[in-house]
């Protein structure tokens, strides 16, 4: 779910840049040093997961689990992801550091929503998956609309991206529902809706 360096535009870079520093700077402000190791350890599985490639015909899509780590941490996920994204970038050219900010909107804003799904009520394993399946396809959508706003040249790619990461949407879902299932029967403490 990554873009590229050298791909997005100025007029998509800049802002992205700005309202990821903004935002950034206000998660920062508001962090305790009791949240750091959460958010350190959340980081370090959404950086160990994007590794896990899943073939997908001619392509392959790569695992996010920004619904699970949103679910964790809340509103802290993005900057979970944005570190994840950095050190990607920094260390191994995934992505890049131009855009870094588009990045991280694209996959840490939407796994913010996931949080939503563990609010307490009925249908909890419905909402356990679609804690999963929601960031995953607002990243989609947000990757897709990212690209056609880059130029028409881009618009087939952004069809083709949403239509590959549809099986990703289905398989985030059933490892968040799994992994929130998991950590509501050892520890539901951990999830910040259910306090």
């Amino acid at each position: 779910m990554h873009i590229s360096e050298g791909v997005l535009r100025p007029e998509i870079i800049v802002p992205a840049a700005i309202l990821t520093a903004a935002w950034t700077g206000w998660l920062v402000w508001r962090l305790e040093s009791s949240q750091i190791p959460r958010v350190a350890a959340m980081s370090a599985l959404f950086f160990c997961a994007s590794f896990i490639h899943v073939p997908l015909g001619a392509t392959s899509v790569h695992l996010v689990l920004g619904g699970l780590v949103g679910a964790v941490l809340g509103a802290r996920a993005f900057l979970a992801i944005l570190v994840g994204l950095a050190l990607q970038a920094v260390f191994f050219g995934y992505g890049g550091l131009t855009s870094l900010g588009a990045n991280a909107i694209i996959i840490g804003a939407p796994a913010v929503l996931a949080a939503f799904f563990t609010r307490g009520g009925r249908w909890q394993k419905a909402r356990f998956f679609l804690a999963g399946f929601v960031p995953t396809l607002a990243s989609s959508a947000l990757l897709s609309l990212t690209l056609a706003l880059n130029g028409e040249e881009f618009f087939a790619v952004a069809g083709l991206a949403f239509a590959a990461n549809i099986a990703l949407m289905v398989i985030e879902g059933i490892i968040c529902l799994f992994g929130l299932s998991f950590i509501w029967r050892v520890n539901k403490e951990l999830l910040p809706c259910e306090k």
